[in-house]
């Protein structure tokens, strides 16, 4: 029998989750900083560095619907274990993209295809392996979060593993910029590439399902299982039963949370792989003279992500339920991200005003992304939550592609007449928009809590 002393176990698996969170964005931004690098070593193009990072998403979209089902096939434990293992594969690629690019370009060109350079060949195949394999760690880790939290600390707990994003873009710019300067670029995609593998270890170790977990006691357990005990009217028994997608296609909800991920994605997308470039064309910053603003911007994310988590608390003790008092907290949040429509016209005073408006509205994406994530878990079943985190990031990857082809379009555009910084500006008040219009169709879609009880 188990000990009735109430543990903390979760923690430890929130703790898991965190890291594996900040070792996936860490692969994913190297070549973002790299960019400026590998632009002038082999003559991109703005559309050049669009497609390859286009390819990223599309991917990452395409991959994240069947990485749900696959996270809900496996399981979460088996599930997470493999998409690392291929993510880090991926990552590792980027070093040998050029030969990978001249395999590629042999046989395209054989099949009278072959326009596209070896150069973005090759990295585009690297982002397409890495992006099927990070397509499976935010629907592994929401799973995770729904097995080991009860509802109303699934947002907080959310916002703590979200934040191993934060902690990954602030990483990237303090290490990728000078390994590249000592080592080389494909030193810096092997080095950062390897760091994933360290992790599984420990996932293996200290993960199992809460009522397997032989160092949980029975209160904390009863803790975590909780929300059955209270009659909110959602059934929350695992089953093994498949949940068809074009059946959870016929929710509102699985809309509401799709079109919130397409419209907002692509922000983060945006930030992640084009500020580096922003800083280059805008001030001349290249190399490690990028390392500190960059830090500092994304050092502000983690406010967003682990405050965001925190917020709906307020309006739940108020007695709202749990998506009724997200939704109240990603209005708040989605005012924020309208102050980055001030970083051109007062970036001509200093690169820090940018830095700083921008950070405040990649921190609002942080606190949103905490809670639209914990929506799906508010409404649906165990059972489904994979799945419809995959629907979603797939149309989340879709708004990334549509962002990037975006900008890298505007950027060409523009630099041919001689100001490139136009485009910035079009594509920041975009940006500061988003997440207002993401919100109003969401609430249009689900106006009050509505749990699905019928899968």
């Amino acid at each position: 029998m188990k000990d009735t002393k109430m543990s903390n176990y979760r923690w430890t698996i929130c703790a898991l989750l965190f890291f594996a969170t900040t070792v996936n964005y860490l692969d994913r931004q190297v070549l973002s900083l790299l960019h400026p690098m590998l632009e002038k070593e082999f003559n991109w193009t703005n559309s050049d560095y669009a497609n390859i990072t286009s390819a990223f998403q599309f991917v990452y979209a395409i991959s994240m619907l069947f990485a749900g089902r696959i996270v809900d096939k496996l399981g979460t434990k088996w599930g997470y274990a493999i998409s690392l293992i291929i993510w880090s594969a991926g990552a590792v690629m980027h070093a040998t993209a050029i030969p990978v690019g001249e395999g590629l370009a042999a046989i395209l060109g054989w099949a009278g295809l072959g326009l596209i350079p070896v150069s973005v060949l090759g990295f585009i195949a690297s982002r397409a392996v890495l992006a099927f394999g990070e397509s499976g760690n935010f629907p592994a880790a929401i799973k995770a979060t729904a097995e080991y939290f009860p509802k109303k600390e699934r947002a907080f707990a959310t916002g703590i593993f979200n934040s191993g994003a934060n902690i990954g873009a602030v990483l990237a710019p303090l290490t990728v910029p000078w390994i590249a300067e000592k080592w080389g670029w494909e030193s810096t995609f092997l080095i950062v590439g390897g760091v994933g593998l360290i992790w599984l270890f420990f996932w293996f170790v200290f993960y199992d399902k809460p009522e397997k977990q032989k160092k949980i006691t029975q209160s904390e357990l009863d803790y975590i299982y909780s929300d059955k005990l209270e009659n909110d009217g959602i059934v929350e028994i695992e089953n093994v039963e498949k949940v068809a997608w074009f059946k959870l296609l016929g929710y509102k909800q699985t809309w509401a949370f799709a079109f919130g991920k397409f419209m907002t994605d692509g922000v983060w997308w945006f930030f992640l792989f084009w500020l580096p470039s922003y800083l280059k064309v805008q001030y001349g910053m290249v190399g490690t003279s990028i390392m500190m603003p960059l830090t500092v911007l994304y050092s502000m994310t983690m406010i967003g992500s682990i405050g965001g988590g925190w917020f709906p608390m307020y309006f739940m003790k108020k007695g709202f339920s749990p998506y009724d008092g997200r939704m109240k907290a990603m209005l708040i949040i989605a005012l924020f991200p309208l102050i980055v429509l001030a970083a051109q016209p007062l970036g001509h005073l200093t690169f820090w005003i940018p830095v700083i408006l921008i950070g405040i509205g990649a921190s609002a994406h942080q606190a949103w992304s905490a809670n639209i994530f914990t929506t799906v878990s508010d409404m649906f079943p165990k059972k489904a939550i994979g799945s419809v985190i995959g629907i979603g990031g797939m149309a989340g990857g879709i708004g990334g592609v549509v962002i990037s082809k975006l900008g890298g379009a505007l950027f060409d555009h523009y630099k041919e007449l001689g100001h490139t910084q136009t485009g910035y500006t079009i594509m920041f008040a975009i940006c500061a928009v988003a997440y207002l219009i993401a919100w109003s169709v969401m609430k249009l879609l689900v106006p009050k809590y509505n749990p699905i009880t019928d899968l």
